[in-house]
């Protein structure tokens, strides 16, 4: 039986211990192992690097803009964690091609799909994680933003990390069935993004569709039908699970400012991600910083 707290955890010792049921790795194995089709769809970034953005293009685009959902989750499902949710991955979809949800690397994702990632500058990926986590897996103001990276984004360098992510997809970056985007260009041109999704997933785009889902993915339209957007599916199951109280304050669909880690992410823990930055990207990719990669990439989509 669920006890049900009157609070939210307030350490990372808490959180680790209340939501340790939350996935199955029986769950996450149906989702590694999903047969896909060739023309599925998997929208993949690392989390807090435009994945809710691209899954409601992604729908907008295969439907004429249906809305009738109440968690983009439940039309796109997310692979590693819907049979935990209770939804079918086999169960047919309402538009073509299928779509999916993911945060999986290279490596690890199922194969014989085409592929959506955008990466996204480190520094804001963090603190759109940490602003995320706050106010639904912990009482805001129990954790300082500190204390949250070093036990999570600064500590993990293995294939699931940010860094291990960015690897494993820029190395797929000249594939045919392989659509890296970068998150900072996708907020200076919605019109051009609309554009290269629907060519990359064959949907042929005409006047009145191409308005209906630059509207229907605008921040604006996002933000006033944000509770189709918040993962109703996971924070029931998280209130289930983790016995974490309804009436979180955490909200997915935010204003995602290039560059808030400069107003937000202390100075040390800015340095340590430089660091890291050194160690894991520019030894093995040879950009020397965010700022390069992003402009590769920018060079590589211009061809």
């Amino acid at each position: 039986m669920t006890i049900v707290h009157n609070r939210r955890p307030t350490s990372l010792q808490e959180i680790e211990e209340r939501t340790k049921g939350m996935g199955t790795e029986e769950g996450r194995q149906v989702g590694l192992n999903f047969p896909l089709q060739p023309t599925d769809v998997v929208i993949t970034p690392y989390g807090k690097s435009g994945t809710t953005w691209l899954q409601q293009i992604v729908h907008g685009l295969r439907t004429r803009g249906d809305m009738d959902f109440d968690d983009i989750s439940r039309v796109v499902p997310w692979l590693e964690t819907s049979t935990d949710l209770g939804l079918d991955l086999h169960a047919p979809q309402r538009g073509h091609p299928r779509a999916f949800k993911s945060h999986l690397n290279w490596y690890d994702v199922p194969k014989g799909g085409r592929y959506i990632v955008s990466i996204r500058d480190p520094k804001d990926a963090l603190v759109s994680a940490f602003r995320f986590g706050e106010g639904w897996f912990f009482e805001p103001g129990s954790i300082g933003i500190a204390e949250w990276a070093r036990n999570g984004f600064l500590k993990k360098r293995d294939k699931g990390s940010y860094w291990g992510h960015l690897i494993s997809w820029w190395e797929q970056r000249e594939r045919e069935n392989v659509l890296l985007l970068c998150y900072e260009e996708m907020r200076k041109d919605l019109p051009g993004l609309v554009r290269t999704v629907a060519e990359f997933i064959g949907i042929e785009l005409d006047d009145e569709l191409f308005e209906i889902v630059c509207r229907q993915s605008s921040l604006d339209f996002m933000l006033a039908h944000k509770d189709r957007f918040d993962d109703a599916l996971m924070r029931a199951h998280s209130e289930k699970i983790a016995g974490l109280p309804a009436g979180s304050d955490s909200a997915k669909v935010r204003v995602g400012k290039v560059g808030q880690h400069r107003y937000e992410l202390p100075p040390e823990i800015s340095a340590e991600l430089d660091q890291i930055w050194r160690e894991e990207i520019e030894a093995k990719l040879r950009f020397e910083n965010y700022d390069a990669l992003r402009q590769a990439l920018v060079e590589l989509r211009a061809h």
